[in-house]
């Protein structure tokens, strides 16, 4: 009896082990969904969205402006002594939903976004080869008008942008995506100007280091919707991520900020010449700052 005891002591944790290692490999061959994430270092490319979405409890403050053209020269700093600036903060009500709201000093416009993930990319027990996203966006002109004693509406006031988002992270390094856009405006500069604008955008990042990255992004007005000689936007730079800080400096052509702004009222090319033929260049430096504060902590299982 005291040998088939000590079998059954000598025995009893092995058999313990091969039972623990029986469920482990059970639990590794359980396929999960694995989703892609950091396709873009922040939740805007340059101007406009990229398809990251500030995490749910997550209140993102920016700090954004856009300077002189460069060509100002040394008596203007390189366009630094003079800026568009945009203020604003964005918050994750669920990882697939956030919403924000902002205000510009171009045209006094306060603007306000939905955003919200309809689909994720990700593989293993589910595949899905994008990420898609939908935009809506309403902006708010609140400059004085110019002549008070007309007969003028609030609506007047008001435009707005759908837009949605399909990118795809194709590796640690290089992601991509597409933007087709619409802008309502409610009153146009000139009658002839169409009061609905279709554009599409495209975007792309390049990791370089762990910190860094580099991003471009184009949006695209075909002919026939603006009567003035308004240009395409293009804006490239780079991202620089420290901590709870974004920094993302940038070259663009466009000084706005909105919607309605950078993608249907951008006036000059990078490159262009003037009524008397000489060339010039309309990049200006640009900045958006990212300061992100965690206001409700996420539940632990």
């Amino acid at each position: 009896m005291k040998k088939i005891y000590l079998l059954f002591l000598f025995f009893l944790p092995l058999s313990l082990f091969a039972q623990d290692d029986d469920l482990l490999s059970l639990l590794g061959d359980e396929e999960t969904i694995d989703y892609a994430t950091a396709s873009f270092k922040a939740n805007r490319v340059v101007n406009g969205h990229s398809i990251e979405n500030t995490a749910k409890g997550v209140l993102d403050t920016k700090f954004s402006h856009r300077f002189n053209p460069l060509r100002q020269g040394l008596y203007d700093m390189f366009g630094l002594d003079g800026a568009s600036i945009r203020i604003g903060a964005d918050y994750g009500i669920t990882d697939r939903l956030m919403v924000g709201a902002g205000r510009s000093s171009y045209e006094k416009t306060i603007d306000g976004f939905v955003k919200y993930k309809i689909l994720r990319q990700c593989s293993g027990a589910k595949t899905m080869p994008v990420t898609l996203a939908y935009v809506t966006d309403v902006q708010i002109n609140t400059l004085k008008f110019e002549e008070p004693n007309r007969d003028n509406k609030f609506t007047d006031r008001l435009s707005f942008t759908h837009q949605l988002l399909i990118g795809r992270k194709f590796s640690s390094r290089l992601s991509l995506q597409l933007m087709p856009t619409l802008i309502h405006r409610n009153l146009t500069s000139s009658p002839k100007d169409k009061n609905d604008v279709y554009a599409i955008g495209a975007a792309g990042r390049i990791k370089l280091t762990k910190r860094v990255a580099l991003n471009a992004e184009y949006y695209f007005v075909p002919d026939g919707q603006l009567e003035a000689a308004y240009v395409n936007s293009l804006s490239i730079g780079f991202d620089i991520e420290t901590g709870g800080h974004v920094f993302q400096l940038h070259f663009t052509n466009s000084p706005y900020m909105t919607y309605k702004g950078f993608v249907t009222e951008t006036q000059e090319d990078w490159f262009f010449k003037n009524d008397e033929g000489k060339m010039l260049s309309g990049v200006r430096f640009g900045f958006n700052i990212s300061r992100v504060f965690t206001v409700v902590k996420p539940k632990l299982d």
